[in-house]
């Protein structure tokens, strides 16, 4: 899909976007204290997460950050983002780990619309999102999609 109109850096609703639109969010360092914290939460301690000796056994050079960590961080950079969707709730990824993501990365994610629908409720609709997450090298490290139900114009705002 062709990218269109860059967004400003401000609100937008359901009723502000059409396909092609599209944003990048902010970068972000992903620190060792990220990948710890998040195995605290999810209880995921696996190997290569939690050693750069582990991680180095399996051919990585340091330790790799959760799949879902990093997912969950794209999501907090597009909330963070100054173009602002507004945003009711998640619907539902389709999402794919492309490459891994080690500690000390930095990464950031164009966003774009690729579709929109309405929904059976008038001050609602559903715009379905075009993620790339890319690091410091613009590698793809994860891409995928999203349907967010966002507020229409006339209750947003």
């Amino acid at each position: 899909m062709e990218r269109k109109r860059m967004l400003e850096h401000r609100s937008y609703a359901y009723d502000d976007l059409v396909p092609g639109d599209w944003f990048a969010t902010p970068e972000l360092v992903v620190e060792v204290s990220h990948i710890d914290r998040f195995a605290e939460l999810s209880g995921d301690f696996f190997d290569i997460h939690m050693s750069d000796a582990a991680a180095q056994k399996l051919g990585f050079p340091r330790r790799v950050a959760h799949g879902l960590l990093v997912l969950s961080l794209t999501d907090g950079l597009k909330n963070q983002s100054a173009s602002r969707l507004e945003a009711v709730a998640s619907l539902g990824w389709n999402w794919s780990f492309n490459r891994p993501v080690f500690a000390g990365d930095t990464i950031h994610a164009v966003i774009a619309v690729l579709d929109k629908r309405p929904t059976t409720k008038p001050e609602r609709g559903i715009a379905k999102l075009k993620f790339e997450v890319m690091n410091q090298k613009g590698e793809t490290v994860q891409s995928g999609t999203n349907e967010l139900m966002m507020l229409r114009a006339q209750i947003a705002g």
